[in-house]
């Protein structure tokens, strides 16, 4: 890391379900303003734009930054799948530490339709075969959408490895619902029960309707900038980036192991490097927001990040290590299974929730003393980026 940068401002609009939000452009504009309020700046100070967001034609970030404002700045529209927002932000944060900019403006949005993600483009090959033909092998072929082929085979592995039970999966559903009751972003709010979630619908075994995140409509954006220009606008610096790593597929991705094919090694090449670059471990941390897309992947990724070693995550579950009164919290905003999962967005929800929590800022959610968080964000086919922060 050349130095630390700034978190300046972070802003979001509440999720909401497919069709009761408003376009794409509106819902970033209005994060961006929010961004920009809680700066304390105009966008004529913003000198860079990274705009993330997975469904929509080539620059739709213009189209959303362009309701802001058109100073003529670069805007550069990011596809990375469901980290397209912590991939912005990770662009935002190398623009300022390298000096070739002293404040920009990362943005995530997505106006989703209803249902599964789709293949858009079935004319042409996969970005998803490789790891498709990983699942396949291991639970066989599905009609169900890949994504959830993808992290049911991760499911039944851990299962099969590791004899996991189906109520751990459970449990971390109704977690995340319990967090999300006190975030008025949230789409779903409403407790649930372990019983609850068993009964609910088989998507794709292990994988019931209640442990999958919802298709979500939503903008989140933050503006980064270095210690010199908050000193001379008179911004606040409370909350610095002190981590960050970006890492996308290695060989170990492909070996057969589903768990892998979804991530789980290149999040913990991330995670090691962010350590290194923090000088501490997941120990140091007290807020955890984890690309929870399945129930599974958020064990897995307990793993991954080194909160328990392999095979070890459902003691997390078990010991309540993952919630108020433990050993962290993890998606104190419910995560993407009860916040929502607006792709482009996500990654900049997450550095908005983190950030509130290291202000003091995140009402009847708030982590008391928390000091340190990390962020992780996941996109398949692959990129997984994860941020550390901390309060200054």
């Amino acid at each position: 890391m050349e130095q630390n940068v700034i978190v300046a401002g972070v802003g979001m609009i509440p999720f909401a379900k497919p069709g009761q939000s408003a376009p794409y452009h509106q819902m970033g504009a209005e994060a961006a303003r929010h961004a920009l309020a809680d700066a304390g700046i105009g966008y004529a100070q913003v000198q860079q734009a990274y705009a993330g967001y997975v469904y929509g034609d080539s620059t739709c970030g213009q189209k959303a930054v362009y309701d802001v404002g058109r100073t003529g700045i670069p805007v550069i529209n990011v596809n990375n799948n469901c980290s397209s927002g912590s991939t912005a932000l990770y662009l935002a944060r190398q623009a300022v530490a390298s000096g070739a900019a002293e404040c920009v403006l990362a943005l995530g949005f997505e106006q989703m339709r209803p249902g599964a993600l789709p293949i858009v483009f079935p004319d042409r090959p996969s970005p998803f075969d490789d790891f498709i033909a990983v699942a396949d092998d291991y639970i066989g072929p599905s009609e169900a959408p890949f994504a959830l082929h993808l992290f049911a085979a991760a499911g039944r592995a851990h299962m099969d490895r590791y004899g996991t039970q189906p109520e751990t999966f459970a449990r971390i559903a109704v977690k995340a619902r319990s967090h999300a009751a006190h975030n008025p972003y949230s789409v779903f709010r409403d407790p649930i029960t372990v019983d609850e979630v068993l009964a609910s619908k088989t998507m794709l075994d292990p994988l019931t309707k209640l442990q999958c995140c919802p298709p979500t409509c939503g903008a989140a954006a933050a503006i980064l900038c270095t210690p010199e220009f908050a000193r001379r606008h008179g911004i606040p610096a409370r909350v610095a980036i002190v981590g960050q790593a970006m890492v996308s597929d290695a060989d170990d991705s492909f070996s057969g192991d589903p768990i892998a094919a979804v991530g789980a090694g290149i999040t913990a090449r991330a995670a090691r490097e962010v350590y290194r670059q923090v000088g501490h471990g997941p120990e140091g941390f007290d807020a955890i927001e984890v690309h929870d897309c399945f129930t599974i992947n958020e064990l897995i990724t307990y793993e991954a990040l080194g909160l328990a070693e392999p095979g070890r995550g459902e003691r997390i579950v078990a010991d309540g290590d993952n919630t108020y009164g433990g050993r962290w919290v993890v998606n104190p905003s419910g995560g993407l299974l009860s916040k929502g999962h607006p792709l482009g967005a996500t990654g900049l929800a997450q550095c908005a929730e983190l950030n509130w929590q290291l202000r003091g800022q995140a009402g009847e959610r708030q982590i008391e003393g928390a000091r340190r968080a990390l962020q992780h964000n996941v996109g398949l086919g692959s990129a997984v980026v994860v941020t550390a922060y901390a309060a200054l």
